[in-house]
């Protein structure tokens, strides 16, 4: 079976675009958020790929 990347309902703090990427994953949610906020403090561009990505990945059912 195929996996497919959904944002999380159940692991959600703002989109859930962090937890559906560590359940895709199987990794742990906070270090996707902890790379996360690096990637906006030292890349300046996260937020903008954080927005993009909670209007393109579709939500989990």
């Amino acid at each position: 079976m195929a996996r497919k990347l959904y944002r999380s309902r159940n692991d959600r703090k703002v989109a859930g675009v962090c937890g559906g990427i560590a359940e895709y994953f199987d990794l742990d949610p906070s270090l996707i958020r902890i790379g996360w906020v690096l990637f906006i403090l030292f890349g300046g561009s996260g937020l903008l790929a954080y927005i993009i990505a909670a209007i393109i990945i579709p939500d989990s059912y």
